[in-house]
């Protein structure tokens, strides 16, 4: 049986031939912190204080949220210090597995997850854009076929992903520079927004509500309705559901191994990327989830005429950064709420674009995939790849599906994850000898901790939410029988 060190040893040689090594320890940071931060943040607390209730159990979210996030970067730590090769999680999963697991990882990638993020936030960049140019929006309709419309946000968002596809198509250069500028200008404005909302958004009245009955006691005693926070059993299952958006927003920390062959000295440069980016995220986000804290209530009636009578809970839309943004500097910083989630999705798009397409070229190269996509144009990088990633991406863009699909994988995702961290232990059986450049920190006992608490929200959901649990099974299930009956096609191409 060829040796596993000859396997590696030969694919990065193949990857000489044509990626280019460009992406340094920055670039890389650029791209964790850059595809972490899209639109998330911006919304999803209303609906965890809606979930979990209190100003603490909010707070309690992020943090379990952000020390998952960051064990589960120090545990692929390991795997990407000895597989440093384009593909990231995919050639993980087949070493620690097998190519069937590996594969059943990139089709769900390709079908729903990471096509899936491109639209949804693509779309999120054309709504946003609407706020300063009223052009664009999803009842401005251009024109109706087969019963649907297609509006000027859906134009905007198509036409994103084109030209942003079109950037990465001209080199990994090209890519990282739009992620460098985009995703630097993004970090200062969201530490400004913080500076500013602890300097001048401090506001008596909500720092009265939500830190004098920190954890709902005054309301339990009083009986508050809507306001008496989960209790037991209730509670941890509370927070695992509520958790799920949380974790969301602090998704594709893991994208940069995807571009391995691509990384100035990958096996520390991507180690130190997802551990560095993943802790200013996990920072960033706390922080702003307490700035909302210190400006609006959490509780508040939906019919309310303002934003600090609705609260958090009830902000329009879910929009809290908005609501927070509007209550600290009215109309005009509202604009730059806007411009700033504009800078988020665009960046955040950027990224997802870029690493995408490297898991679909490992793919190929396997003999999984259209050969097609296993090759590298003139410029390095799988533009095949690339385009075929936009196209799906555009499409989901005009079904219209993509938000249903997002919420259909969320365990099928966490399900990868956890196998992901479990191939930690697996590989440390089955190749004991293998050079381990890292080590995960504290292993066995945060991998394991990992596992535990990412299996306990997988159970959680799939008892509380079966609407959007068994729907991502049977998308990743459906992969099995395009393996086995499409593969020895795709095999086929590349041996040709």
């Amino acid at each position: 049986m060829e040796d596993l060190q000859e396997r590696i040893a030969k694919t990065s040689e193949k990857s000489k031939e044509g990626f280019k090594r460009e992406i340094t320890l920055f670039d890389a940071i650029m791209i964790v912190t850059g595809g972490m931060i899209g639109s998330g943040i911006f919304i999803v607390t209303a609906d965890i204080s809606r979930t979990v209730v209190t100003p603490g159990n909010m707070l309690l979210v992020w943090v379990l949220s952000g020390f998952l996030t960051m064990v589960g970067a120090i545990s692929y730590g390991e795997l990407s210090s000895m597989f440093p090769n384009v593909g990231g999680q995919y050639v993980y999963l087949k070493e620690a597995f097998n190519k069937m697991v590996a594969f059943l990882y990139g089709w769900t990638l390709f079908l729903v997850i990471q096509t899936g993020i491109i639209a949804a936030v693509a779309v999120a960049f054309a709504r946003f854009t609407g706020v300063i140019i009223p052009w664009f929006s999803e009842s401005n309709a251009l024109f109706s076929f087969a019963g649907r419309n297609f509006t000027t946000v859906q134009l905007l968002a198509i036409t994103s992903i084109i030209y942003l596809t079109y950037i990465n198509s001209r080199g990994v250069k090209s890519g990282k520079l739009i992620q460098n500028i985009f995703g630097s200008t993004k970090l200062i404005a969201l530490f400004g927004l913080i500076l500013f909302g602890f300097l001048f958004g401090i506001n008596e009245t909500a720092v009265q509500a939500n830190f004098s009955d920190f954890w709902g006691e005054a309301a339990t005693a009083a009986g508050t309705p809507d306001e008496i926070p989960p209790t037991g059993w209730a509670f941890i299952s509370a927070i695992g559901i509520a958790m799920v958006g949380a974790l969301f927003s602090s998704d594709s920390w893991n994208n940069i191994g995807f571009s391995g062959d691509e990384i100035v000295n990958p096996k520390r440069t991507i180690v130190m990327s997802m551990v560095i980016g993943s802790g200013i995220v996990t920072v960033i986000y706390l922080l702003i989830n307490l700035v909302y804290l210190l400006v609006l209530p959490i509780n508040g009636d939906p019919a309310a005429a303002d934003a600090i009578g609705q609260g958090i809970k009830h902000a329009t839309n879910d929009r809290v950064a908005t609501a927070v943004a509007d209550v600290i500097g009215g109309y005009p910083a509202t604009i730059a709420i806007a411009i700033l989630i504009m800078i988020s999705t665009f960046g955040c798009n950027n990224g997802a674009i870029l690493s995408g397409a490297r898991v679909y070229y490992a793919i190929a190269k396997d003999g999984l995939f259209f050969q097609r996509m296993g090759h590298l144009n003139k410029n390095g990088v799988p533009a095949a790849a690339l385009w075929l990633q936009c196209i799906w991406a555009c499409a989901l863009c005009l079904s219209g599906s993509y938000g249903q699909l997002l919420d259909y994988v969320i365990f099928a995702v966490m399900l990868f994850y956890i196998l992901t961290i479990a191939g930690v232990f697996v590989l440390r059986v089955k190749r004991p000898d293998l050079p381990r450049p890292y080590k995960a920190f504290g292993y066995p006992i945060l991998p394991a901790l990992y596992i535990l608490l990412a299996s306990a929200i997988c159970i959680t959901l799939l008892i509380y939410k079966p609407y959007f649990t068994w729907p991502g099974l049977i998308i990743v299930g459906l992969g099995i029988p395009v393996y086995y009956f499409f593969g020895s096609k795709f095999k086929s191409e590349a041996a040709s």
